[in-house]
């Protein structure tokens, strides 16, 4: 049996995955009640994550050792540390300072697939942006989940979410809005032509 593989993204209206500079805080500030709720019911169930190097690297900063104690006793920061995590990389070295991670060294899309095979639960990626483009241009990508945040991000975004991506044809499976404005979005991608 295959492991389905989510990429699970937060964007801008305008399509950028963070920014630079500004006062937007996390989720640009404008999470509330039912979107948290949803998110740490997502991270409940059992689950692999799946993060490349460049992201691992941003939660380290943001969710590891130093980081200030209200970040990691968040709930879903908690669980999003806490969870079997297999980092892809081929320039990080071991071991990684990060609870039950698996560091494996290789290309993605190698990886991935071998991991799909093998795995007994759904797996999940966060951000990772290059590499979960390289995946859906492979095929790898069963659903992508697509968090807009009502805000545009013209003057301080950075990272836009799908620049360099090859062309999809999307499916719409899942929509849903929380707290009267954040849309969720999960497609399943096809690759176009």
């Amino acid at each position: 049996m295959t492991a389905s593989y989510t990429f699970d993204v937060f964007a801008s209206l305008d399509g950028f995955g963070s920014f630079d500079g500004g006062d937007w805080g996390g989720y640009w500030g404008k999470q509330g009640p039912e979107f948290l709720d949803h998110r740490l019911a997502q991270y409940r169930e059992e689950q692999r994550m799946v993060l490349g190097a460049t992201t691992f690297r941003d939660f380290v900063q943001l969710l590891g050792p130093g980081a200030e104690d209200a970040v990691v006793t968040d709930p879903i920061n908690h669980r999003m540390r806490t969870m079997p995590t297999t980092v892809v990389s081929t320039t990080l070295e071991g071991p990684l300072d990060w609870p039950d991670a698996t560091l494996v060294h290789g290309d993605a899309v190698d990886v991935v697939a071998r991991l799909k095979e093998e795995s007994d639960v759904p797996l999940r990626s966060h951000g990772s942006l290059s590499m979960n483009r390289a995946l859906m241009a492979a095929g790898l990508v069963d659903r992508v989940q697509l968090t807009v945040f009502p805000v545009i991000t013209g003057k301080t975004g950075v990272d836009p979410v799908f620049r360099g991506a090859a062309d999809f044809d999307l499916e719409l499976l899942e929509s849903r809005t929380f707290d009267g404005r954040t849309q969720e979005l999960v497609y399943r991608p096809t690759l176009h032509g």
